[in-house]
């Protein structure tokens, strides 16, 4: 569905000097930086997957989408997505793609919500009978009666991201782009969109190449991420093998049936204790939660255990501050 061989994008910004001779020097002198926005990166991705595409800001995450909806022209590499180079053949590619950018809206600013969908009924060249169909099927699975005949202006920024998202996939898309589809949403929308994206990727076999910050959406959509870095790929595989990789310490929470005076165990470090309740730390290459539980159950009578996996969030951010991907 997505080729991306050696992709470039590089920006001239012109350099700025403080004071009276730097401002002469801006006048009359043209100098300029060169910022490698996306620096050499490449990747594929199959029909129906759901890839994550991570990184902070200034990373590349977005001028990357840019380039793969066909907004901006690469500087250098090669790009085919579903068949087409998509800066070349706009207009047919697309009639083939959706995309949700977050803090821009493709809805008509001063008509109902219910009018701009029906203009891209005619825009989009889509057939009544199927137009009707996503549209029933995409009001009961966000929920957007209780505004469908609002102004998009008026419309909060969770009713306004779900019309959005409605209006990227009423023509059946192959391929969706969703860039910060949850940011600054409330808990509730939140869910209620990853719901929808989870449904479209499972049930349509449409294809979703997200970018996030939220990395909840990550892990509760993803089973593949990409990691970019100052314009660089670091990480491409299952979300999974980077927790497990670069995800730090895990926990097992153990409830003693009793109060034990000494509950010290080999290849864990005591980190919690609260009565009965106990909480261990361990390396999951020095030992393993079931070898752990084994080493416990022969010493002690257990009423509960649970085992609590590194927090996305904080791996991600590990990997970021220390460079460990790059190591």
């Amino acid at each position: 569905m997505i080729h991306v061989d050696n992709l470039h994008k590089h920006f001239k910004i012109n350099k700025h000097h403080r004071g009276l001779s730097g401002a002469l020097r801006n006048l009359f002198t043209r100098e300029f930086k060169l910022v490698r926005a996306v620096d050499g990166i490449s990747f594929h991705v199959e029909p129906g997957e759901l890839v994550g595409y991570l990184g902070p800001n200034g990373a590349g995450k977005s001028t990357t989408l840019k380039m793969l909806t066909g907004l901006l022209v690469p500087t250098g590499g090669d790009v085919r997505v579903n068949g087409h180079v998509p800066w070349r053949e706009r207009k047919v590619y697309v009639a083939r793609i959706g995309a949700v950018f977050g803090q821009r809206t493709t809805l008509w600013w001063d008509l109902p919500v219910i009018e701009s969908l029906d203009l891209l009924e005619h825009i989009y060249k889509i057939p009544h009978d199927r137009f009707a169909r996503n549209l029933a099927q995409f009001r009961s699975l966000l929920d957007l009666d209780p505004f469908l005949n609002t102004p998009v202006r008026s419309l909060s920024l969770g009713q306004r991201m779900r019309a959005d998202i409605c209006a990227a996939l009423l023509h059946d898309p192959a391929l969706l782009f969703l860039d910060e589809p949850t940011i600054g949403l409330d808990v509730v929308a939140k869910e209620r969109i990853r719901q929808f994206i989870r449904h479209i990727n499972r049930e349509r076999g449409t294809t979703v190449l997200l970018t996030t910050h939220d990395l909840s959406d990550v892990e509760k959509l993803c089973e593949r991420v990409m990691i970019i870095d100052h314009g660089r790929l670091l990480y491409d595989g299952q979300l999974a093998t980077l927790r497990d990789r670069f995800g730090g310490k895990r926990e097992l929470v153990v409830d003693f049936a009793e109060e034990y005076d000494d509950v010290a165990v080999n290849g864990a470090t005591l980190a919690a204790r609260d009565g009965p309740r106990v909480v261990y730390r361990f390396e999951r290459e020095a030992i393993s939660a079931s070898e752990l539980i084994s080493a416990l159950s022969i010493r002690y009578r257990i009423r509960d255990l649970s085992v609590r996996e590194p927090d996305i969030e904080d791996t991600v951010r590990r990997i970021y501050e220390e460079r460990l991907l790059e190591q």
